[in-house]
């Protein structure tokens, strides 16, 4: 894919991310051909499909609960990868040797559903929330992962306000 395109893609994958009704991250996943340049399937992270409650309505459990980050995958929104896989699976969009670009680093759940469903590449638009070894993950079982720029975790900037 060439990198004009790679940048317009990453800008739809951060646009689609608003979409999200989660009130602690918004994130946005797509799923590109690389060879043809087309989106495949996208998704974003939130409530159950439906429109189904939030798990903590208007506020968010694994902040409110403090849950570390990787741990305790009951408590949270469908993730936006997740979303993206399962959305493939149920319109019959194949996902082997497709890439997928993300706004933030998998978490071990999703980077393992990610490898498992034959996604060859995984673009990470750095900045975003952070994953608990999900790219390692990656990394170690032949999914290529490229990181490129993005916006600033918004949880940093609020630290560094206080």
């Amino acid at each position: 894919m060439k990198e004009k395109h790679l940048r317009i893609r990453i800008e739809q994958c951060l646009t689609l991310a608003k979409a999200s009704n989660c009130p602690r991250a918004k994130f946005g996943a797509l799923l590109v051909d690389p060879n043809r340049n087309v989106i495949l399937m996208d998704g974003y992270n939130g409530g159950p499909r439906g429109g189904g409650d939030l798990c903590g309505g208007e506020i968010c459990l694994r902040d409110t609960e403090q849950v570390v980050s990787g741990t305790r995958v009951e408590v949270g929104c469908h993730h936006a990868e997740m979303n993206v896989v399962c959305n493939a699976a149920a319109n019959g969009v194949p996902t082997k040797g497709a890439w997928m670009i993300i706004t933030g680093e998998p978490c071990m759940m999703c980077a393992k559903l990610i490898h498992h469903s034959g996604i060859s590449q995984v673009i990470v638009v750095d900045g975003g929330f952070g994953g608990a070894n999900g790219i390692d993950y990656l990394e170690q079982h032949g999914v290529v992962v490229q990181r490129t720029e993005g916006p600033k975790d918004p949880r940093g900037n609020l630290r560094n306000e206080e």
